[in-house]
């Protein structure tokens, strides 16, 4: 689903770092080593249709990476 974050995401928690993310040996060799956690937040998306939302957005970060693969879990 295609959507762009409008704002700030706001009450970020960290859901998982280093070795507990299930996906981190894939995300080393895509993007590099990091200290990386997954994430989670709320924000207002626009949807490929126009549509504006609030959704609970998950995520990857990795310090000298920046934030990556950005996912909607639900809407609220």
């Amino acid at each position: 689903m295609d959507f762009k974050i409008l704002g700030d995401v706001d009450s970020i928690e960290t859901m998982a770092a280093g070795s507990s993310i299930r996906e981190i040996a894939r995300l080393r060799k895509r993007y590099g080593r990091g200290r990386w956690r997954k994430r989670k937040g709320y924000a207002e998306v626009r949807l490929s249709d126009g549509t504006v939302v609030r959704a609970e957005l998950h995520w990857y970060e990795a310090t000298g990476i920046g934030k990556r693969e950005f996912k909607i879990k639900r809407f609220l």
